[in-house]
């Protein structure tokens, strides 16, 4: 598996699991009873939106540690007699990203927005007919948590298919 697609699993997961924490989360602490107050969902999801941002920089930083610390292992026992420069070499090689990684990154993306736009618009759908603003609130997050996650699987495809 590639170096992008190491990232894109990672992101995957992390979103998923994400996206199950605030279920857990929201529904067992405001249910469905409390739909016409919309400061705790706002307040719910904002917390949840710093706890992803920080969350994704974190598990980022864990590991591309971590993937640097297994390629360089993996080169030092093939080879032991190779030195630091050699085995930084090899992971600046393993993390570089072409044209093609842009060009499914950018096709992803674009799927990804439409689940965006998509939510938006069944968001003002509830608004229309009459539904409380809670409702709205938690389709258009679940809309955008949603269309990052398929973001990440669009790329796994495009990866393992071809663009």
């Amino acid at each position: 598996m590639s170096y992008p697609e190491k990232r894109t699993v990672v992101s995957v997961v992390s979103g998923v699991l994400l996206m199950l924490a605030y279920c857990i989360y929201a529904y067992a602490k405001l249910g469905f009873t409390n739909l016409t107050d919309l400061k705790p969902w706002a307040t719910t999801m904002l917390v949840f939106i710093g706890i992803g941002i920080v969350g994704m920089i974190i598990i980022q930083l864990v590991f591309h540690i971590l993937l640097s610390i297994g390629i360089a292992v993996k080169r030092k026992i093939n080879d032991e007699s190779l030195d630091d420069k050699e085995i930084e070499h090899s992971i600046e090689r393993e993390m570089v990203e072409d044209e093609m990684d842009k060009l499914i990154e950018l096709k992803a993306n674009k799927i990804g927005y439409s689940f965006v736009g998509f939510g938006f618009v069944a968001g003002l759908i509830t608004l229309a007919l009459g539904l409380p603003a809670a409702i709205m609130l938690n389709i258009l997050f679940f809309a955008s948590m949603l269309g990052s996650i398929v973001e990440g699987l669009i790329q796994l495809r495009y990866y393992k298919r071809g663009v």
